[in-house]
């Protein structure tokens, strides 16, 4: 008869995804370390594959672009962003909460980061990453738009939801090659909170 006893080993899947996980890591690292070193675009794919040690092959299956190389993939983004709405202090705005959360998202630099400082140098510098990672961000559109929906006890196809949504998730590019990038966050979100009549009004 087979045996009843359970097997509590690790599954062979795990270890299979863990050795994935590990592999993506070292590419990811790897290319990090040559671009900032040498810059975005001095740097070929065959020189990330060689410093990961893997084939260019292997390193295609976990990143399909070069761009894809330079931001790891984070689940909870939208979870984070969703939660900056749902989970807003009593009296806060919708507008002001993705402010919050953008200041403290995009702008994690400026906590005295060395490393996220140079991450965001190399962004800011290099065009191709810049719309990559806009387009990354603005991914999470049709979900804010829902939010914000909800949140307002508006109907979800109220075309005010979709562009205060789209606007939001635009308004940190103002960021990357502004002098101040707080303050240029900062304004971009007072339009989207006074509207434009308001702050030409303010100028008068």
């Amino acid at each position: 008869m087979p045996s009843t006893t359970t097997d509590t080993s690790p599954a062979p899947v795990g270890r299979r995804e863990r050795k994935k996980a590990a592999t993506r890591q070292a590419i990811a690292d790897a290319a990090l370390r040559l671009f900032l070193e040498r810059g975005y675009d001095e740097v070929s794919i065959r020189e990330i594959a060689d410093a990961a040690d893997v084939s260019t092959t292997t390193l295609f299956k976990h990143f399909p672009v070069k761009e894809a190389l330079v931001f790891d993939e984070d689940s909870d983004q939208e979870a984070r962003l969703l939660a900056a709405v749902r989970e807003r202090p009593k009296g806060q705005s919708i507008p002001a909460a993705l402010r919050e959360h953008a200041l403290t998202t995009r702008l994690a630099a400026a906590d005295g980061d060395a490393g996220f400082t140079a991450f965001a140098g190399l962004v800011a510098s290099t065009p191709a990453l810049r719309d990559y990672a806009q387009n990354m961000w603005l991914r999470h559109t049709a979900a804010l738009a829902q939010a914000i929906a909800e949140e307002s006890g508006l109907a979800a196809d109220d075309p005010i939801c979709a562009a205060l949504a789209h606007f939001a998730l635009e308004a940190p590019r103002a960021a990357y090659t502004h002098d101040d990038p707080r303050e240029a966050i900062t304004r971009a979100f007072d339009l989207l909170e006074h509207g434009w009549s308001a702050l030409a009004q303010t100028k008068s």
